[in-house]
């Protein structure tokens, strides 16, 4: 047993031990490509978190890692078999009914650990503050490494590219395709773009539908990925978040906090 872990602990353990930081992992049900598996996000979430809470456990850091969530918002794949769409109000209220039940446990710090890009969940932390006691921190970790990507990976990637497929070699390799030849059974996620210059250039958004904005839902070139590179990003995530998670544990929640 683990006990950062709340799914492998029991009441005998959770009923004398006082937690104060919850990690709720975020994922998805979705296609990434033809090689990697539908629950990818959902994996990295889970492994992202684990590992993470150990290292802050290992320091003293009274840290609980929940069940991944496995679905998230799906409204851009919808034309796509299987991906499973959780609409942004109805994850919110799932959120916070999480939430409430922490508070209930006297958890009042809580980072969400989202693993996937439809997500969105900053609106989510403008709702709840102020109607919660707790306090909610968001972590997007894919995003933590910033320019360090750019060191680890040959290419960005948006979906089911490189990065995601070096994780997945790294740490659930058993669920990636490979053709009989060995190569991975993906296409090289070239991705389409719009009719008007301001949404190509990033200055206006719009909700992108995959099926046009891709061949088989990958955006991002995966084949120079490695499992080496999703070790080292891993433990690069963990040397970046960890203590973090060290911090927040030992942080008094007082009237300035976080400040």
């Amino acid at each position: 047993m683990r006990p950062w872990i709340l799914a492998e602990t029991n009441y005998g353990v959770t009923k004398e031990l006082r937690y104060e930081v919850a990690v709720l992992p975020l994922g998805a049900t979705e296609p990434h490509n033809l090689h990697l598996p539908y629950g990818t996000d959902m994996f990295e979430a889970q492994t992202v978190g684990e590992q993470i809470c150990e290292a802050a456990w290992q320091q003293g850091a009274k840290v609980v890692l929940l069940p991944t969530l496995p679905y998230g918002t799906e409204t851009n794949m919808r034309r796509f078999p299987l991906a499973i769409n959780v609409n942004p109000s109805t994850l919110q209220r799932l959120i916070g009914d999480i939430v409430a039940s922490l508070v209930q446990s006297g958890i009042r710090k809580i980072v969400l650990l989202n693993s996937h890009g439809g997500n969105d969940l900053k609106p989510v932390l403008r709702e709840l503050h102020g109607q919660t006691p707790a306090q909610l921190f968001l972590c997007n970790w894919y995003q933590v490494l910033g320019q360090a990507y750019q060191e680890l990976f040959v290419q960005p990637e948006d979906h089911a590219g490189e990065m995601e497929t070096s994780f997945a070699l790294a740490w659930f390799p058993h669920l990636v395709a490979r053709r009989d030849d060995g190569t991975l059974a993906a296409d090289e996620g070239r991705s389409a773009i719009t009719r008007f210059d301001a949404i190509n250039q990033g200055w206006v958004s719009i909700a992108r539908p995959w099926h046009l904005l891709t061949t088989n839902t990958g955006s991002g070139n995966p084949h120079a990925a490695t499992a080496d590179k999703g070790r080292r990003l891993l433990r690069a995530l963990v040397e970046r978040l960890s203590p973090f998670l060290v911090e927040l544990a030992a942080a008094e929640l007082d009237e300035r906090f976080p400040y």
